[in-house]
């Protein structure tokens, strides 16, 4: 069976990259010795980082109840 495109554990997976994205962007910029550095620190990695959270967060609050305990919909 195949599932949705905004399933749980593919939104899961998004917020997952998005930390990881966040993550690698700051990460590189902290070895950058520039001014865009802090920019780019703040607000791209920023930005992801607040995402994937805020993402989480919304599947963890408002979407836990939607599925069994195997993952399945709950009907």
């Amino acid at each position: 069976m195949s599932r949705a495109t905004g399933s749980s554990p593919n939104m899961l997976r998004l917020s997952g990259i998005l930390l990881l994205t966040g993550l690698a962007i700051e990460a590189i910029s902290l070895r950058w010795i520039h001014p865009i550095a802090f920019l780019l620190f703040f607000i791209a990695g920023g930005a992801c980082l607040a995402a994937g959270v805020l993402l989480f967060l919304y599947l963890l609050l408002f979407r836990s109840g939607s599925l069994n305990s195997n993952g399945s919909p709950v009907s």
